[in-house]
């Protein structure tokens, strides 16, 4: 957890520090000014500043919580700039003004002595309020790059600690630190973070649509770094230095780094302080209340009270104002009669709506612009008399209602018009027409796949009746191969895909039993040394499904709502059963069989690619990068015909291997989504 807490600890030391020499100069200016009866109005004052420090940053975390998530990435990318040009003002100012800090101070602490209490309270909240913003902002974004870890918020509480007591030291003169030298090294250290908060501000802002170049990478290490190691989390954790780095990333970290650590160094260099010792002087006693401390009858908790609560009061309003609204007074009625009652035009913007479901069917319920039937939001299977939210973003349009029940014909509500700006993404619906092309190239594709698969298992059938075993192993890894990349049409391969390629968990006799049969069956007996004789009847079986799933693939029925299904699940059962070895039955090529998956994987998007790139431009370069990166690492781990086993890969390697593969897997995860068949008759 230090990676991501260190960080935030120098922040908050820093910081701390700086707040609290403002607070002692305050306190001891009114100590040796014989006010220590106004002391009460300089803690208001910082009570205040630290109210809307947090208020600040509690605002920043619900609304961004509200947020849909590219529009998350694109608020947290532009803080993460703002609190970059914050920090780096933060360094630059606090090195030219440490040796003037405390004279500067002490003048405005003596004209507000004379203004009277309210303008003292200001004083120290102004002192005050600057470092306690700069610190929620930053803390806020370094909480961002870290995600749950809870490493930001406990460095920040150490820092801040650790702070109060060097402040209380030095107040007491029982401590002496040079703190020209100390804000001069931290702000070196803070350069550079704030260099790698900079990039990945910019990642956010790549991420959420606002900047291009999001899969130009400058740096992909995914494949040999390992991104769980120590020395690996505490460079992420610390500098937000990533495996994976785009162009836009690097440019900015160099070009941030050489130009502001120059002026930094060149800036301490030229204007290098003579030492101007404060004189030690103990604080003087207690003195009468002046006058202007006086608050008549008010009651002395009021005024600290009131500086916490508005605030508080203030940040609740702007949460709960940002929150996504109900879009009307009433609950919009679903059913297979009367789909809609109760919708009116919803102001633009991230909108909920409650649907009731008043008919006697289950209903799929969309959200859709009637003139293209592009749809913004949906449910999937209302049940009678339930109540659920539908969540969409609204913008200036054209809006309906559209409910699908579960046998009948759907139902469109009467269109409403939105008035104003904003941005909405609806998803453009796909029909089984719209996959009829893309599905038959698929076909195609696997009837070629099964004709090449027929002769390499009669081939393998006759390496084994020859007594050829050494080539029987070559060939049985061949086929298996591109019976694997055949992976989108598992489905309909129906009993054959069992007999092929079944597993012998769960039969009584386990690899023995009878009923265990096809390529795992004779991975076994190839690497456990059977005889060519005990093998020859699994292999003639082998042929001969084949030959059946050959002949019978033509008529079996493959549903086109499969493709995009398939994208997803291919890699995900190779993650599930490939990359844990648990399919291993002595060959160690689990790592081969992935590697087809992964081949049929891309052929599969290949035939999507239409229907994909005119939805989500974004999304297939992206996932084309994670392939490249996955197939990289598999590359790696075989040498010719020769594959290391899932079981002895390196530790490290293992686990750039399954985060890769669960980087696609997320990649991956929208196209099910994008492409699904949705009702609409």
């Amino acid at each position: 957890m230090w990676d991501d807490a260190f960080p935030s600890f120098l922040i908050g030391l820093r910081e701390g520090l700086e707040a609290g020499l403002i607070v002692s100069i305050l306190v001891a200016t009114l100590v040796r000014a014989e006010a220590r009866s106004r002391l009460p109005q300089v803690w208001t004052g910082v009570l205040a500043a630290m109210a809307v420090a947090m208020s600040f940053g509690a605002v920043l975390t619900f609304t961004a919580a509200s947020m849909p998530q590219t529009a998350q990435e694109a608020f947290g990318g532009t803080l993460s700039v703002i609190a970059v040009a914050f920090v780096t003002a933060m360094v630059f100012w606090m090195r030219r003004s440490a040796r003037n800090l405390s004279s500067e101070l002490k003048q405005k602490v003596t004209g507000a002595l004379a203004m009277g209490s309210g303008m003292l309270v200001l004083t120290s909240f102004l002192a005050v309020g600057r470092e306690g913003l700069e610190t929620a902002l930053f803390l806020w974004t370094t909480a961002q790059a870290a995600g749950e870890s809870a490493g930001p918020l406990t460095g920040a509480a150490i820092g801040l600690v650790l702070a109060a007591g060097l402040c209380w030291g030095l107040y007491r003169r029982v401590l002496r630190i040079n703190l020209t030298k100390f804000f001069t090294a931290t702000g070196v250290v803070l350069i550079v973070i704030a260099a790698g908060v900079l990039g990945y501000g910019l990642r956010d802002l790549q991420e959420g649509g606002v900047l291009p170049g999001r899969t130009a990478y400058a740096v992909d290490l995914a494949g040999s770094i390992d991104a769980g190691s120590w020395y690996s989390t505490l460079v992420q954790g610390v500098f937000n230095l990533m495996p994976t780095m785009t162009w836009l990333q690097v440019v900015a970290y160099v070009g941030y780094l050489v130009v502001v650590m120059t002026l930094f160094v060149r800036g301490v260099r030229a204007t290098a302080p003579k030492p101007k010792p404060e004189p030690a002087e103990r604080p003087a006693a207690e003195a009468p209340a002046d006058p202007g401390s006086r608050t008549g009858r008010r009651p002395a908790w009021l005024v600290p009270v009131a500086v916490v609560a508005v605030p508080a009061v203030i940040a609740a309003l702007v949460v709960a104002l940002g929150r996504p609204k109900p879009a009307g007074d009433q609950t919009v009625a679903v059913s297979e009669t009367d789909c809609g009652k109760g919708f009116t035009a919803p102001t633009p913007g991230r909108q909920t709506f409650r649907m009731h479901n008043t008919g006697r069917q289950a209903s799929e319920v969309y959200l859709v612009d009637p003139s293209t039937n592009a749809v913004y939001g949906e449910i999937e299977g209302l049940a009678p008399g339930t109540t659920r939210d539908l969540v969409a973003t609204v913008a200036g349009g054209t809006y309906a209602w559209r409910c699908v029940p579960a046998s009948g014909k759907a139902v469109t509500s009467k269109p409403v018009t939105v008035r104003g700006g904003g941005a909405a993404k609806p998803v453009t619906p796909v029909s089984e027409q719209d996959l009829a092309g893309p599905l038959k190239a698929y076909k195609a594709y696997v009837g070629h796949g099964l004709d090449t698969l027929v002769g390499q298992t009669g081939t393998l059938r006759r390496d084994i009746e020859g007594g050829h075993l050494d080539k029987a192993r070559t060939d049985w890894l061949a086929a298996h191969r591109t019976y694997a990349s055949l992976g989108a049409a598992y489905g309909t391969f129906e009993d054959f895909d069992k007999k092929i390629d079944g597993r012998a968990d769960g039969l009584p006799g386990g690899e023995h039993d009878k009923d265990f049969t096809g390529f795992l069956r004779l991975e076994y007996g190839l690497w456990h040394g059977q005889s060519a004789k005990e093998l020859t009847g699994p292999a003639r079986q082998l042929d001969t499904d084949a030959a059946g799933l050959r002949k019978a693939f033509p008529s079996q029925d493959f549903d086109p709502g499969d493709l995009p299904l398939r994208a997803h699940e291919i890699l995900e059962n190779t993650l599930q059963f490939e990359l844990t070895g648990d399919t291993d039955e002595g060959s160690g090529t689990n790592l081969a069989t992935a590697d087809a998956n992964l081949t049929g994987t891309r052929e599969l998007l290949t035939v999507l690619e239409p229907l994909l790139t005119s939805r989500s431009p974004r999304l297939l370069p992206t996932v084309d990068a994670d392939i490249d990166r996955v197939r990289k690492l598999l590359d790696a781990a075989h040498d010719g015909g020769h594959w290391t086993p899932v079981e002895k890969l390196p530790a490290a390697g293992r686990q750039r291997l399954d985060g890769a593969t669960g980087q696609l897997l997320e990649d991956l995860a929208p196209v099910p989504d994008l492409l699904e068949i949705r009702k609409s008759a």
